[in-house]
């Protein structure tokens, strides 16, 4: 894979590259593995433009098939785990998914999955791991009889994320920056070089990875320093008293973390923490969702002033940033925007806002890249002002000097953890249950994740609000959704506070759990 890995199979050589529970994969192994994998996948019919699927934990094989994809100019779709069988199918069928590639782990999930009546037929379905199915094909044997012989490039391949789509189904995000016949191959170790300078990352530094890299922030801070240099060290999970180690044992230099992970670590035995010895790290992200600023102040006060924010989302990339210091300053800041990028915040009645006014956020790439939903131009055109100017649906301002800030969501979005949940789909769930006539779910405040989602029903006649209810309709939810999207709790509401013409008052469900909280995010 010349253009991309083989400089730094020869800078590196085997100094490891790749690091997993099960092992590590040296710069030169990851080159002739990626090459295999290449040829394989040539062999199997794939073309530029076709979409391969990834339904795989952390583990080293992931950045295999991912480097190989964006080689061969194949789109590629990390498929979350969390989701149910019928979830995964959907999202098969609707990325137009030509391949599978699936770690041992989640082959259950996989043959559940092709069984769906609407999943499409694959031209291959490989099984990464020591104990591939009888039913697939097994990824060491596929790479065992492949060439390793380097295949020229044809076109940028990229990664098409799934969000959480308000109607229910999810969206695939289609970003104009990565793929395409027109973009040269060395595009990725530009952006990849560009994100490491930019992210005060070493040049060959050493990444850990604790968070699925099915979302978009862990495959940005991940795979895109690694095409640069970076070592990645990668769990499968997090634990927080194991990162601690693995900072120390490996010498990080980078990582992205979430809230959440956050509280875990900061809720690990108070000697340890007096023991770990953070002196190898260099650069300290967060994002995805609010974080407390108690939290942060705790964690800046352990780990120093080098732990950095940003805002972004799948559609729009990093947004803004800003430093320890910075937010020290202006507490609940999201930092200023990239010279790249401008935030416009437009009032309920179109007009522009001055200065410490609210409004919908709005972004413009200035560099021309733009996003796309895929299959779905009318929630496209929804999200756009005018063309190239978007926004996620978030309510904030700016300030004088240009600092952002986010006060609540106007789209009907939950983030718990880090991951981005809309109400609709379990909302939909809920309703198709025998006993219920009508479902709110939002979000309320959780101290560890930030917000757990909560369900509100109203029950048809002749059924009685219970505890055995309120789990009824939880389990339910388990049946039909990943765990993650199932409420935490269930109130039982007389009459939900429905318009004549049909629309949720959700707000006046919601604000009563958030009375007392400086934002309602």
């Amino acid at each position: 894979m010349a253009q991309l890995l083989e400089p730094l199979s020869q800078r590196f050589g085997e100094a490891p590259a790749l690091v997993d529970e099960r092992g590590a994969t040296s710069w030169t192994q990851f080159n002739e593995r990626v090459n295999r994998l290449m040829f394989g996948l040539r062999s199997a019919g794939l073309e530029n433009n076709d979409t391969i699927a990834i339904l795989s934990e952390n583990r080293r094989e992931y950045c295999e098939c991912m480097a190989a994809a964006t080689h061969l100019g194949l789109r590629y779709v990390p498929v979350n785990w969390h989701w149910v069988a019928e979830e995964v199918s959907y999202v098969l069928e609707n990325s137009d998914s030509k391949a599978l590639l699936v770690s041992d782990r989640f082959a259950g999930l996989a043959a559940a999955a092709l069984d769906q009546p609407d999943c499409p037929a694959l031209k291959i379905i490989a099984a990464m791991g020591e104990d591939p199915p009888d039913t697939f094909q097994s990824y060491e044997t596929l790479l065992a009889k492949s060439s390793a012989e380097e295949s020229p490039a044809s076109g940028l391949g990229g990664p098409m994320f799934y969000t959480s789509g308000t109607t229910g189904r999810p969206k695939g995000v289609v970003s104009g920056a990565f793929g395409g016949d027109d973009k040269p191959i060395e595009l990725m170790m530009f952006v990849g070089k560009a994100i490491v300078g930019n992210l005060g990352m070493p040049e060959a530094g050493r990444t850990l990875l604790v968070g699925p890299v099915y979302h978009s922030a862990q495959w940005a801070f991940s795979f895109l320093p690694l095409l640069a240099g970076n070592a990645v060290v990668m769990r499968h999970g997090f634990d927080a008293e194991e990162t601690l180690g693995l900072i120390e044992d490996h010498e990080i230099t980078n990582i992205h973390l979430v809230p959440t992970q956050f509280v875990r670590l900061l809720r690990v035995d108070e000697e340890r923490r007096k023991r770990f010895d953070g002196s190898s790290l260099q650069a300290v992200w967060h994002g995805a969702a609010p974080c407390s600023p108690d939290t942060k102040r705790a964690m800046i006060a352990w780990w120093g002033e080098k732990i950095s924010e940003y805002y972004g989302s799948t559609e729009s990339a990093i947004i803004s940033t800003i430093s320890s210091a910075e937010w020290l300053e202006r507490p609940g800041s999201l930092g200023q925007p990239l010279p790249n990028l401008e935030v416009r915040v437009v009032k309920e009645d179109g007009s522009v806002a001055a200065a410490g006014e609210s409004g919908q956020l709005y972004f413009r790439n200035q560099m021309g890249t733009d996003f796309e939903y895929h299959k779905d131009p009318e929630k496209t055109k929804a999200a756009h002002l005018e063309p190239g100017v978007f926004s996620v649906g978030d309510i904030g301002h700016l300030d004088a000097d240009g600092y952002l800030y986010m006060s609540d969501r106007k789209i009907d979005m939950i983030i718990s953890g880090g991951v981005n949940i809309y109400p609709a789909e379990i909302e939909g769930v809920l309703v198709a249950h025998s006993s219920v006539a009508d479902a709110a779910v939002f979000g309320i405040p959780n101290e560890e994740f930030g917000e757990e989602v909560k369900a509100a029903v109203e029950l048809l006649p002749g059924f009685s609000a219970s505890e055995e209810m309120a789990e009824s309709l939880k389990a339910h939810c388990r049946d039909h959704l990943a765990g993650y999207k199932t409420p935490r709790s269930v109130d039982f509401e007389d009459k939900l506070p429905r318009h004549p013409t049909g629309k949720l008052y959700k707000r006046i469900l919601r604000d009563r759990y958030w009375e007392g909280h400086a934002r309602k995010i």
